[in-house]
């Protein structure tokens, strides 16, 4: 199905699931299994299935956020630069500035009452489990008590703010994401703004000039998504990749297999050890010599792995109908409640079922200190089993955020929205001379 043609971008909404099922895979596996992010169980050790090329992309999840980086990117763009190429240049501004006005509120509302909750949460000890667990990510990550009502109250206030100015909220650590995310698709509006009237190709040539400039200052998780999925927006309605896909469906076939063979492999290499592995190794050496001086290996090849997938999608009207199925759209619609939730419902509901209720207690060492009883890891059926019986749980869950919460906070942002417009018989005040 052509894109341009016929419309089909719901391939969007269910990558954007993709993204958070791996966001919500990853932090399972970082709070339980650490050993997952190697590529072997140590140097000339064993090497564990999921930790094999492709394999170990389903749990070590850099992928879920560059995914929301480059749908962000791509969503903002997408409308007006339909508009723009129609000719509507009015209109595809317009849609820019309702846009512009309306994407903070939707996000802050939501994760300000996830803030909250979390914060409710843990004034009755539900994370006290978590803290003793030996997963260094579930420990870190969950809040702590304090001794007084007015420190409590005054650490929420601070990282609600905290989240959109430092990108940091103790709370809901998964949080981080969202102040460069909001920061991107007002990136993108500007950049819109700035080539609305230009001719689609030159406009193209904007967003990858854009692309290398931030490649060049070694920015790949975000900013070079967000003008990636520009650029891809405009690609996908460009006639001359439309038609190629149309008229030449076995060289796309071809072009999209070699893509996606690639993106899978670059989008595997791990975050650490790679000399622990020929493969992780082999792709070091070769990354090495074309990326920038001290280079996020794990990002760089993850966002290398998301373009070269996303063209894959672009060549094959198979993987896009496939992403458009209603399994894949039913998760993009549960996706934004799914990142909000599941690290709160890992520190709490998932520890209880793998370690109980019980706390144990700390020791003493010889010095005096104070040393923590952590709970031992669980075995891998044990966490497997769990994890089954609470994934349903987080989807359902996030089912009555998407259904409860979500319309509302659209409701008061609309209603933000509204107060703020400005009449269409309104005149403007023109300076008298």
């Amino acid at each position: 199905m052509a894109i341009g043609k016929e419309g089909n971008v719901k391939w969007v909404d269910g990558l954007r699931g993709v993204g958070s099922s791996l966001v919500v895979a990853t932090h399972v596996a970082r709070g339980f299994d650490e050993g997952l992010f190697d590529p072997a169980m140590g140097e000339n050790g064993s090497i564990r299935f999921l930790q094999l090329p492709i394999f170990r992309i389903f749990v070590q999840g850099r992928m879920g956020v560059a995914i929301f980086s480059m749908v962000t990117g791509y969503v903002c763009a997408l409308k007006p630069i339909k508009l723009s190429r129609e000719g509507n240049q009015e209109s595809a501004l317009k849609s820019m500035t309702k846009s512009a006005l309306r994407r903070p509120p939707r996000l802050v509302l939501p994760t300000t009452i996830s803030t909250f909750l979390v914060w409710l949460v843990a004034q009755f000890g539900a994370f006290a489990v978590a803290k003793h667990s030996s997963g260094w990510w579930v420990n870190s990550s969950s809040p702590k008590m304090f001794d007084t009502l007015q420190q409590s109250v005054g650490s929420m206030l601070r990282n609600m703010i905290t989240t959109w100015t430092r990108a940091s909220n103790s709370y809901e650590v998964n949080q981080w994401t969202l102040l460069p995310l909001l920061q991107g698709s007002m990136k993108i509006y500007v950049f819109m703004v700035a080539t609305c009237y230009m001719a689609p190709r030159y406009r193209m040539m904007a967003a990858l000039a854009m692309f290398t400039f931030y490649g060049f200052a070694n920015d790949p998780y975000f900013n070079m998504q967000f003008f990636w999925g520009a650029f891809l927006a405009e690609f996908q309605n460009h006639p001359v990749a439309i038609d190629f896909v149309a008229d030449r469906p076995k060289a796309s076939r071809l072009f999209a297999f070699i893509c996606l063979a690639f993106g899978l492999i670059f989008a595997s290499m791990p975050e650490r050890h790679f000399s622990w592995a020929l493969w992780s190794n082999a792709l070091k050496e070769f990354l090495t010599p074309i990326l920038p001086k001290d280079p996020n290996y794990g990002r760089w090849s993850t966002s290398i792995g998301l373009w070269l997938i996303s063209l894959a999608i672009h060549f094959s009207p198979l993987a896009r109908n496939v992403l458009s199925n209603k399994y894949f759209l039913w998760l993009g619609k549960q996706s934004f409640a799914v990142y909000l939730i599941h690290g709160t419902l890992i520190r709490t509901v998932l520890c209880w079922m793998l370690f109980g209720f019980a706390i144990p207690e700390n020791t003493t060492n010889d010095e005096g200190e104070v040393v923590v009883t952590r709970y031992p890891s669980p075995s891998g059926p044990k966490l497997l089993i769990c994890a089954s019986i609470w994934l349903p749980l987080v989807y359902g869950l996030a089912v009555v955020w998407t259904t409860f919460v979500d319309p509302w906070c659209a409701k008061v942002t609309e209603k933000m929205v509204s107060f703020t417009k400005q009449e269409t018989d309104e005149k403007p005040l023109l300076p008298t001379r």
